[in-house]
């Protein structure tokens, strides 16, 4: 069971609560629920993706899967080339590949972001690993044509569109990508990872990233030559799943792409598992707030007969919430704040490695000793039947959940690209589901012997001022590059008109009430034999006392470590051999326990819910353990950019009596969770957990006449307490804006973290539907005018972002800007510069922009409400922001009614750039001086305290 985290800042979607004094409540004397699980045989016979296959003539590989449940299809485009094909100095081409692709084709200019949002496609994005690069995006079936259109476009009429300023550009977005993900703690160690784990020249040696040098290097010529050598039609597989028949993607897939000529082949680079010649130790250093123990193996690839006992031993030993690093070291002896195992296992070669995160004021040198111990002995005596069953279960289990998915970052285009691209079948989805069904302890223990006995690198992690290292340097102009020879373009069919889309069918919701009051909320989905449950509680992070904050969060937590008689480790197990997912959280309205679970492991399930719900056992002992980790993860807070700012900015523009102005996190500070105490924890939970401050939303393939009588069973005769239920406290007033810069002194920051925003005269209860459309335009898409500007333009940034945040109450106005340190304070003029132009400059919302958002704020719809947990979100959100249950089915009519007037209206009203707070995390020695220079106060706040 993993606590679901609060949402952050714009993502924020919930509330909070003054608290009232009750009187702790007892555990009830209840028979903990019983265990009955399905074989997992049963599970694996749920899971199967019919498929047709055919090959052009140019050698372009088509899957089409039919999946007629809602008018989409994904059209997913995988290439046979990935980092680990890219030779010596040409490292970070793949990637860089990607960024170009969606700059533009020869018969598509400019961005693809802007047809693809016009479209109404959703799960649109791209993606660049060791083993692939991959483009995918789910369309309403009118667009389909179109967006074959665009994919053949990038496939075979690339080149002639990919200027100089472009490729310079979309190497300084990677240039940020790169220090973004640097800039993290721990942001370093996959470096040192791969470059201990594999010899000079091993294809796996450097990350997916590349160096920036041999970016910087590159000519156009150059460029050009790795496209043409492999993003031909032969090296590539094309999956279409969803509202399409094979007749009709074989005519598509012809008229669009079979036209483009055959490439080179592209052999995947053979990759031998290296074995290290001795064990390596090497420590270092960054600004991390513990330390940090990674033990690392080279093993197998994902189609050698040992990979998949190598993932359930991975499981056994750091994976699954009971694994033995778990109980021994985090909930046993305490030495640990989380640990992990886990096998990465990629087409040639995988990555076997075990995290610890040790708890502050322990010994990592003990703590990865213990570990190693641990591990000893699994290889030693192999895991239990029971422990392997469990894993079986889970993995079979989210596999059939996934599948609900047609295609995006994990549907079934995913599975059936996957095994066409690196085993040649499709199928071999289901040859990996057998193996994992077939696999035994003697099979887990020698693989496991038989790989991880070998000598392994292993690499601490300090705390303490980060070493020097390479930083991302300026992209240098094409002026330093030989210009290369034009490219004659070739001329094909004009791209395809988009049909029309029709609104979306929001399934049908139902509304009954148990014989104690509780209200079911229930909406019907049968795609796969999957239920989703959410117990939604009126009270979040808002519900917080003033003075005890991170009570609720650390309530939420508790109620999944012991509850009925079961420890947390009884739990963990109970969940897990039902293949079921319990978890729990608060967001900043509603606190939630949610339940995820295959059909026929419901009953089983459900009242395992019910005991996490009603039966927690708040055990002492396992609140002294989680303060531990709470403690910890306030103190990885402050190494963090985003969650500094996060924890500074609501207070300064809330004040620190709002319920909202708290850390959006969840997580208190240090001096209140020292404070909380059981009593507290007892007292909070018979405040707000209780049957008449609660709603039960279900998404499930079982009719709702079946759905009931389970949930009457379990929470029927939830009887709430005589007491009055609470009410939060929002009668404090919001402080009057008072623009500033807090910068937080994060030194060694190659990046900057800004956030800024206000609290707007809005709640989210009110009717925001024109305010939010006008910010797609301003903020709150990739094609907005922040974005544009700051990474399209003048590529500072790997991604800007302004929205705002569904609270149920006064909702902030958020703006998120990474950016490359020099720029810093050019970054906070240059976003002001759009804000003011936009708002009071006469430069709002243009006819195109409004096309684009008119057409993708509708005709997305269709592809929004594809899977059971996006109906379970909707029900939920609707249900707290007071919109009816057909609220989704609404939206179409009202947004292509809105005018440009109405949507700069909207905005202008609402929004004051001249009110925000920016709070800036960055090197104050690189960073102060640009922020003077923007005629702000400027205040300097230290990272280790609020």
């Amino acid at each position: 069971m993993r606590r679901v985290a609060p949402f952050v800042a714009a993502a924020a979607l919930m509330a909070v609560v003054a608290p009232i004094a009750l009187v702790s409540a007892p555990v009830p004397a209840v028979a903990q629920a019983a265990i009955q699980a399905a074989p997992v045989s049963e599970l694996v016979a749920e899971v199967d993706i019919p498929y047709t296959k055919f090959t052009l003539d140019n050698g372009l590989t088509v899957l089409v899967h039919e999946d007629h449940k809602a008018p989409v299809v994904a059209v997913s485009v995988w290439y046979n080339v990935g980092s680990k094909d890219e030779p010596a100095g040409k490292t970070g081409f793949a990637h860089l590949f990607e960024h170009l692709m969606f700059g533009g084709s020869e018969n598509a200019p400019g961005s693809y972001f802007t047809p693809m949002r016009n479209m109404g496609a959703t799960d649109m994005n791209g993606t660049t690993w060791f083993d692939r690069t991959n483009y995918f995006e789910t369309v309403p079936t009118p667009a389909l044509e179109q967006a074959l259109f665009m994919e053949s476009d990038r496939m075979g009429y690339m080149l002639g569109a990919i200027s100089q300023e472009t490729l310079d550009l979309q190497r300084g977005v990677v240039q940020n990508e790169k220090r973004q993900g640097d800039n993290q703690p721990f942001g370093l160690n996959e470096y040192k990872v791969l470059e201990a784990l594999f010899p000079e020249g091993h294809p796996y040696r450097h990350s997916t990233i590349g160096s920036m040098a041999d970016l910087d290097a590159a000519s156009m010529e150059t460029v050009r030559d790795w496209f043409r050598s492999n993003y031909g039609p032969n090296n590539a597989v094309l999956v279409l799943a969803g509202d399409i028949t094979p007749e009709k993607a074989r005519e598509l897939t012809q008229k669009y792409f079979g036209p483009i000529p055959r490439g080179p082949v592209n052999n995947p680079a053979q990759a031998p598992v290296p074995t290290l010649a001795a064990p390596i130790h090497e420590t270092t250093h960054d600004r991390v707030a513990n330390a940090q123990v990674s033990i690392n193996w080279a093993v197998p690839g994902m189609l050698d007969p040992d990979s998949v006992p190598l993932s359930v031993g991975a499981s056994v030993l750091g994976g699954l919430a009971s694994s033995r690093l778990d109980n021994e070291l985090v909930r046993g002896e305490q030495t640990a704040v989380s640990v992990s195992a886990s096998n990465g296992a990629f087409h040639r070669v995988g990555m076997f490695d075990i995290t610890l995160n040790v708890k502050p004021g322990e010994d990592p040198a003990a703590v990865e000793a213990r570990a190693r111990e641990i591990l000893n002995g699994l290889i030693a005596d192999g895991p239990t039947a029971e422990e392997v069953e469990r894993v079986k279960t889970q993995y079979v289990s989210r596999t059939v959940q996934g599948l609900e998915q047609v295609g995006g970052f994990g549907g079934k285009a995913v599975a059936l690209a996957e095994g066409q691209l690196y085993a040649g079948d499709p199928e071999h989805y289901k040859k990996e589901l057998q193996a994992y069904a077939a696999v035994t302890p003697a099979q887990v223990q020698a693989a496991m012997q038989k790989w991880l006995t070998r000598p392994a690198y292993t690499l601490t992690t300090l705390p303490g001022e980060r070493e020097a290292y390479q930083e991302a340097a300026e992209a240098p102009s094409g002026a330093n590059h030989t210009p290369a020879p034009p490219i004659e373009r070739v001329a094909r069919m004009a791209k395809p008109e988009i049909g029309a889309v029709s609104n979306v069918d929001f399934p049908a919701v139902e509304r009954t009430r148990l014989s104690n009051g509780m209200e079911v909320v229930y909406a019907h989905r049968d795609a796969v034999p999957a239920t989703k449950i959410a117990v939604d509680f009126d009270a979040g992070l808002a519900a917080d006392d003033a003075g005890k904050l991170g009570v609720q969060t650390l309530m939420m937590d508790l109620m999944d470590e012991g509850a009925a008689g079961r420890n947390a480790t009884q739990l963990a197990e109970a969940e897990e051999t039902l293949g079921a997912g319990i978890s729990t959280g608060s967001s900043m309205d509603r606190s939630v326990v949610s339940l995820s679970a295959v059909t026929p492991n419901l009953a089983s399930s459900v009242a395992l819910l019910a005991d996490v719900v009603r039966r927690p056992t708040f055990d002492a002992a396992e609140l002294e353990r989680l303060r531990a980790t709470r403690l910890a993860s306030i103190a990885a807070e402050r190494t963090s950019p985003a969650a500094l700012a996060n924890r500074a900015l609501p207070a300064l523009i809330y004040g620190a009596d709002s319920p909202y102005g708290r850390p959006f996190s969840g997580n208190g500070d240090e001096a209140s969770v020292k404070a909380i105490t059981r009593a507290d924890i007892q007292n909070a939970y018979a405040q707000w957990i209780r049957p008449d401050n609660a709603k039960i939303f279900v998404v499930s393939d079982l009719p709702l006449n079946e759905i009931k009588p389970l949930l009457e069973a379990n929470f029927g005769q939830w009887t709430p307490p005589a007491s009055a239920k609470p009410v939060k406290d929002f009668s404090a007033p919001i402080p009057a804006a008072t623009p500033k810069i807090v910068l937080i002194d994060r030194p060694q920051s190659p990046q900057s973290y800004i956030l800024g925003g206000e609290v707007l005269n809005a709640s989210g209860t009110d009717d925001l539907l024109v305010l939010n459309a006008a910010n797609n335009v301003l903020g709150n898409d990739f094609l907005s005018r922040i974005n544009s500007d700051l990474r399209e333009t003048k590529g500072w940034s790997y991604g800007v972002n302004a929205s705002v945040a569904g609270f149920e109450h006064r909702v902030p106005y958020l703006v998120t800007a990474p950016v490359q340190a020099d720029q810093t304070g050019p970054a906070i003029a240059a976003l002001n510069a759009q804000f003011n132009d936009f708002l009071s400059g006469g430069k709002g919302v243009t006819s195109a922009e409004l096309e684009r958002t008119v057409n993708g704020n509708t005709r997305r719809l269709a592809g929004s409400y594809e899977t059971s947990g996006a109906v379970l979100g909707a029900l939920r959100t609707n249900d707290m922001l007071g919109r009816p249950d057909d609220y989704p089915e609404t939206v179409a009519a009202r947004t292509n009614a809105l005018t440009a007037d109405q949507m700069d209206a909207a905005a202008k009203a609402a929004i004051d750039p001249s009110r925000f707070v920016w709070v800036v995390v960055g090197d104050a020695s690189v960073v102060k001086p640009q922020l003077d220079a923007l005629g702000l106060p400027v205040e300097v706040r230290s990272a280790s305290g609020d």
